[in-house]
């Protein structure tokens, strides 16, 4: 159960909001250029998992000997996301409170990576290669926001994220999957996806 719910809090349904708060707390704090870079940042992440993901669905470009078929966009989004909100909401405590607020962030974020191993729904080079790319978009924000000294309302930001968890529960999962799945089909002009049955299907004999 846990598993699951931790999967949960790492959907579109949960981080893509929590993402959009994070842009809104920023620009609410007049922070131009945090919020510039958060964007960007959080943008480039998703469209790398994205392009990883369509290129094997319509393409069949992979890693097989690994199982890796694209970036876990839970992984992703959860490690981007999650560090970041710690960061930010402690931002006005002593250094240890924020090395802790962005040390639990990355916890969670291992932790919904390994439920998306433990649930099967992605391998384990797709789990953690996602949660890489996220942290890396984390570490990135982090650093250069580390630098600015003039950050307030970070309590808020903890606020808007509330009712997304307390939604979480009941919010109805986003078809992201299938969307991309659509694009892959469209762009690549296929009739079908490739699946990861392909890669084991046995090959015809040649004489």
């Amino acid at each position: 159960m846990i598993w699951h719910w931790l999967s949960l809090i790492g959907s579109m349904a949960v981080t893509g909001p929590i993402g959009g708060a994070i842009a809104v707390w920023l620009l609410a704090g007049k922070s131009w250029r945090l919020a510039a870079a958060w964007v960007v940042l959080y943008g480039a992440g998703m469209a790398l998992v994205v392009v990883t993901k369509m290129a094997f669905m319509g393409w069949g470009i992979g890693v097989q000997s690994v199982d890796f078929a694209g970036f876990s966009g839970h992984a992703m989004r959860a490690a981007a996301v999650y560090p970041v909100v710690g960061f930010l909401i402690t931002r006005s405590s002593p250094p240890w409170a924020q090395i802790l607020g962005s040390t639990a962030g990355v916890l969670l974020a291992v932790l919904i990576s390994l439920s998306r191993i433990y649930t099967h729904s992605h391998s384990p080079s797709e789990a953690w290669t996602g949660c890489l790319l996220g942290l890396a978009v984390a570490g990135a924000f982090i650093w250069y926001a580390s630098g600015e000294h003039h950050l307030a309302l970070s309590r808020i930001l903890a606020v808007l994220c509330v009712p997304v968890f307390l939604m979480a529960p009941h919010v109805k999962p986003v078809p992201a999957e299938l969307w991309i799945a659509k694009a892959a089909l469209y762009l690549s002009g296929h009739d079908h996806l490739y699946t990861r049955a392909m890669w084991h299907a046995p090959r015809p004999q040649t004489r």
